[in-house]
């Protein structure tokens, strides 16, 4: 399959089952273009997860550190973070300890970013002035760019399906000018009164432990897709796991997990639970060479 996808050679691939892999490889493509989704996370997925040694900023991040936040208010989402991420990827801590605990932080995260009175002509001025970046390829900005482009072309569904701020990251797709009519957003979005201020967030909360059917009552998306039996499923959580349990009919899904943080304590977990594992890789190219093999004619 090297052969077809010289991708799967990278240093940062990592593969428990490559028969297995191969074997779902070939059927997406047997099964060909029109049967074919992706569902992806977006923060730390679809966007880098470092840049020239630095973290790269979440969604949450951009709103977070932005100057549209007032410097107490900063602080308070900072000890937040300081005190509920290691929590989130503790390998240690189960799903069931986790979950209560999200739902804790996004409601104050959200609470606070409520008290900032943040306005809806903001957002694209903060998204410019962030350091937000996509995923790349071999050639810098190429990679999301080729992604987008080739599901695009081939009418292929991308489902985001995100624990981050819908509103902030539409932004960052639409400024990349890769917003196609097959993007469709389940996220945390903003409400906005007639003032255009903040007044609260929509709900269901979606956190990282909770992107399952829960929250996606109601809105029927996968149902519309039941032909779409062939699935390519990309995140960098375990939460992230659950995100095709809508599909009514799954017949191939390939799950391919970025490994981006604490990759020694928990490469084991990973390999046990997605098909590919990319450690520390921050291009798409792995993603982009399955699927070019996958949609070409």
């Amino acid at each position: 399959l090297c052969l077809q996808v010289p991708e799967l050679e990278k240093a940062t691939v990592r593969i428990r089952q490559p028969e297995r892999v191969r074997g779902i490889i070939r059927s997406l493509r047997e099964q060909g273009v029109a049967r074919l989704q992706v569902i992806s996370d977006f923060d730390m997925t679809l966007s880098r997860f470092g840049c020239n040694g630095r973290r790269c900023p979440t969604s949450h991040n951009i709103l977070d550190t932005s100057r549209v936040i007032s410097e107490d208010g900063k602080k308070k989402l900072k000890d937040l973070l300081h005190y509920y991420y290691p929590i989130e990827i503790d390998p240690n801590r189960t799903l069931e300890e986790k979950r209560p605990l999200m739902v804790e932080w996004w409601t104050k995260a959200h609470e606070l970013l409520v008290q900032q009175k943040i306005h809806k002509g903001d957002i694209a001025q903060i998204v410019r002035e962030s350091e937000a970046m996509l995923r790349y390829g071999h050639r810098m900005w190429d990679g999301f760019k080729e992604f987008f482009d080739q599901l695009h072309k081939n009418n292929v569904p991308l489902f985001i399906f995100s624990a981050g701020v819908g509103d902030i990251l539409e932004e960052i797709i639409r400024q990349a000018n890769v917003f196609y009519s097959n993007v469709n957003v389940v996220s945390n979005y903003m409400d906005f009164n007639d003032d255009g201020v903040l007044t609260h967030f929509k709900g269901p909360l979606i956190h990282t432990y909770n992107k399952n059917n829960s929250v996606l009552q109601g809105t029927g998306y996968f149902q519309q897709l039941s032909t779409r039996t062939s699935i390519i499923l990309l995140g960098d959580s375990m939460g992230d796991l659950t995100m095709a349990d809508g599909v009514p009919s799954v017949e191939n899904i390939l799950k391919i997990g970025f490994l981006n943080d604490k990759v020694e304590e928990r490469r084991g977990k990973y390999l046990d639970s997605y098909d590919i594992v990319l450690e520390s890789d921050e291009t798409l190219d792995v993603v982009n060479g399955i699927l070019r093999y996958i949609l070409a004619e």
